[in-house]
């Protein structure tokens, strides 16, 4: 957005001033629109120390983390933090002297070291140092990506590590860094924490996804089936059946199966018999299912024939899924909506007593 034609989009480019190139900066600020020379200049405070430093008090309690984790920060800020004991969101920010650097990576907290030791400033010496800390997750971080770095690695590696097979973070579109060639090589590396990372890129090859649809770590097969476009459909139902948290977002995916889903039919989860109730190949559909949910989707089955959706639209317990049914003839369809709209006095065509609507 920064170089878009549109001004009003150059002028939303300011808004992420620290993630912009010292060139985008320059040109914002030098912008032919007033509006977005304006804007520039109100957003350049993020990399001017001083006025950060002026400006973090307004912020409060909940806003400083962004200040001291995105912002350039002056030294006497930086010791602040460290006497306040606030240095958390340094870990993560690239504005920071290498001193300060230096001092998070031999923090006496194990998470703090944690956090610094894939920082792509880091240099030699200390990722080595890092990498024989006495705590195995430092010790893990600091050689699981090793020196060259960059910040959008760092980013990749941060949005896996540590947040589980439950993770129900964000999915977002790839902004091209890092190179789908580093992906790749996440993609087989013996480190299961960067075959997670692999698993996240929608763009990896259809071979490596195969590859990773097979992992032995439960992570990686999580991670590939709600994110990876080309994740086999067996292996999408695979984790619906064991993550419930995964669930609504697996169900809108185009690869979902929507039929092989007879052998769950008797599952102990209500909501995995329910989705096999279903399957329009299914031969029996379990309408009669001690589960409401269950026998709602066997009854809009579209497998049943008209004459058994009469029996179940009979049936109070049932009437709600087969009048969704989408094998139901259209002449009754409309009987069933006149009745339940205009209040019709008669029974609806086919003489049952009471039809209910969703």
């Amino acid at each position: 957005m920064a170089a878009h034609e549109h001004p009003r989009l150059r002028e939303h480019a300011t808004w992420e001033w620290q993630s912009l190139t010292a060139a985008q900066r320059e040109a914002l600020l030098d912008d032919p629109d007033p509006a977005v020379r304006k804007a520039a200049q109100e957003h350049s405070w993020v990399l001017d120390p001083q006025r950060v430093e002026a400006r973090l008090a307004s912020y409060g309690s909940r806003g400083k983390p962004f200040v001291l984790g995105n912002c350039a920060l002056s030294p006497a800020l930086v010791e602040r933090c460290f006497a306040e004991g606030t240095v958390r969101p340094l870990t993560h920010n690239p504005h920071i002297p290498a001193d300060a650097v230096a001092r998070l990576a031999r923090h006496p907290e194990a998470d703090i070291r944690e956090l610094a030791a894939t920082r792509p400033d880091l240099g030699p010496d200390l990722v080595a140092e890092l990498g024989e800390d006495p705590d195995e997750n430092v010790a893990m971080r600091a050689r699981l990506h090793p020196l060259p770095r960059t910040w959008a690695e760092y980013w990749a590696i941060d949005r896996v590590i540590g947040h589980g097979p439950d993770c129900t973070c964000p999915i977002t579109e790839p902004t091209g860094e890092p190179s789908p060639d580093w992906f790749a090589a996440c993609a087989t590396s013996e480190e299961p924490v960067l075959r997670r990372v692999a698993a996240r890129f929608p763009g990896l090859p259809a071979e490596l996804a195969a590859t990773l649809a097979e992992d032995d770590d439960e992570e990686v097969r999580i991670l590939l089936a709600c994110h990876h476009p080309l994740a086999p459909p067996q292996l999408l139902l695979d984790v619906f059946v064991t993550r419930p948290v995964h669930r609504p977002h697996l169900l809108t995916l185009p690869a979902f199966p929507r039929t092989g889903r007879a052998h769950l039919i008797s599952h102990p989860d209500a909501a995995v018999r329910a989705l096999a109730a279903a399957d329009p190949t299914l031969p029996e559909p379990p309408v009669k299912d001690p589960d409401e949910s269950v026998r709602r989707a066997a009854a809009a089955n579209p497998s049943l024939s008209p004459e058994a959706l009469e029996a179940l639209l009979a049936d109070s317990r049932t009437a709600e899924g087969a009048a969704a049914n989408p094998s139901l003839p259209v002449p009754r369809m409309h009987a069933l909506l006149d009745h339940c709209l205009n209040g019709a006095a008669a029974p609806p065509t086919g003489g049952h007593r009471e039809t209910t609507t969703s």
